[in-house]
Formats: C-alpha cells, structure tokens, sequence
C-alpha cells in the first residue's frame, strides 16, 4: 500500500473505511462480536468474505475468517486460504481485512482468465473435430462397425487407450473414427493416433493407412506393427491424454504397446506364449 493508503488505515477506524470502500456489497452482521462479511464479485465469479475481529486484533490475534465459494473446492481453495494466511503473517500488527478482499479478488479475476482461455482452447478443438468429421462425410444413418476398447497403459499422469474395430473398407474406417469423436473424453484427448490394413481382392493387395494426429511418426510405427503380425481388415486407434510432463521415446513404447494389446484382445495376434512356443519349434 502506498504512504496514503497507510495514514488512512491508522488514521480511520477499519469498519467505516470497508464500510466506504465496499459500499452495499459490505455488510454487518453481528456488531457486538464484530462480524462482518463482503460481498466480491469479478465477472462470473463471486464469494463471501466472512470476518470477525477479535478483542486483541489487529495487535496480536488475526481476523476469524469464513470463505463461501461452492464452486471452489480441493487445491484450488486451499491455495487461496494459504495466500490469505500468508498476508497475515506479512502483516502481523496491521489491519489485513481489506488486503483479504482484494487478494480473493485477483484470484477471481486469474481464475475466470484461466477457465475462459480453457473454454475457448476446448471450443476450438471441438470446431476442428466437427470440420474433420464433415470432411469425412459419413451420414448419421451409416451403420457402424462395432468398436472395442482396451484398458489404459497410465504413465507420469499421460495415458493411452486402445481402440478396435473390424473393417473392410474406408468408409467403415470413416465410420469408426466418426464415431468415436462423439465420445467427448476421446474427442478431447491430445492425440488420436490410428492405422488400418484391409487386404484386397488379391491376397498380396492392402488398403492401409495411418495419422499421427499431431504425435510425429506414431501412426507409422502403429501400421508398421500391423505388417509385421499380418493383421487384416483391422483399425486401431490409440487416444494419448497428456498430462504435463514429457516422456520421451517412452510414449511410443506406450503407443506399441497400446496397439498389442488391443490386437491380442481381439484375437489377431497370438499370445506372447503361443509365439513363444512357436519360436521354440523353429529353433528345432
């Protein structure tokens, strides 16, 4: 605070300067315990700033403090708490009520900032999966192959799911893809990598392709691992969700791993067991 602000504090009783400040949005609730609360607002955030002043505050104890914000909950509403605790303990002596209110109030206005940036990251994405699924041009009525899904390989708050389905042409392809883009969780995952093999009339014929969605080289080495088992008539897609920390050549070991899996589930490739053993035999 500025050398005005500090003469006002000390000069002026602490009720009648919030009283100014805050105006209507400030009110009294119990004058013989001194209990207070404000009303702050920043946008479409709001909260309640509850207070009751001690016989010893501001000299030696700090305000009792109530905090009403149903919408702030876990680690988001113990940060503030710990910012407001923390401008006692800067302020011990001094009256703390008003650098309260403002402090509530920047964490409103960096929150709400925050949520809209998110909010408009999330439209744009959705507007993009919403283009790429007309450039498809699959209708509503089209019947989709079924799709399964595998279980999630979890590493450093990252995780890939697997998913599978039987096709035979490109507009199943389409099909499948478009249908999983109607899953939110799965639209909204940073990467959807995929690949597919449909053998043609001939037997020595493929139709296959891949997209990294964004992961360089990830789509490649899943048709890759297609070839190298022969899996037919097959598309795999592998939804990445990153979750802040990078992992390296790791994640394409995810990836693989990921695509395997899903391939021994559904029965085109053989168990590491069976190929064990078959490799055993060929030894002899």
């Amino acid at each position: 605070m500025g050398e005005y602000q500090n003469i006002f504090w000390w000069k002026a009783d602490e009720v009648e300067a919030l009283c100014s400040i805050y105006g209507t949005d400030f009110h009294i609730e119990d004058p013989h315990n001194r209990s207070y609360s404000i009303d702050i607002r920043e946008g479409d955030k709001a909260a309640i700033l509850k207070v009751t002043m001690p016989s010893d505050y501001p000299s030696s104890s700090p305000p009792k403090y109530e905090l009403n914000a149903p919408w702030l909950k876990g680690p988001k509403r113990q940060e503030l708490c710990g910012n407001i605790e923390e401008i006692y303990l800067e302020n011990i002596g001094d009256s703390v009520i008003y650098l309260w209110v403002e402090q509530i109030r920047q964490f409103l206005i960096t929150t709400g900032e925050k949520e809209e940036r998110v909010n408009k990251e999330k439209e744009k994405k959705e507007a993009e999966l919403l283009k790429k699924m007309s450039e498809m041009g699959v209708g509503s009525h089209d019947a989709c192959p079924t799709i399964i899904s595998g279980e999630i390989i979890s590493d450093r708050k990252s995780h890939f799911q697997p998913h599978l389905a039987a096709v035979t042409s490109q507009d199943e392809v389409k099909q499948v893809v478009s249908k999983l883009y109607t899953n939110k969780k799965i639209a909204n995952a940073t990467h959807n990598m995929l690949a597919y093999r449909i053998a043609g009339s001939r037997s020595e014929v493929f139709l296959q392709d891949c997209d990294d969605d964004g992961e360089t080289h990830a789509g490649g080495r899943m048709l890759h691992l297609l070839q190298i088992v022969d899996a037919r008539n097959v598309l795999v897609v592998v939804s990445r969700w990153f979750g802040g920390i990078l992992l390296g050549p790791d994640r394409f070991k995810h990836i693989n791993n990921a695509t395997r899996q899903i391939l021994e589930q559904c029965g085109y490739i053989k168990s590491a067991e069976v190929d064990k053993d078959k490799k055993g035999k060929k030894v002899k």
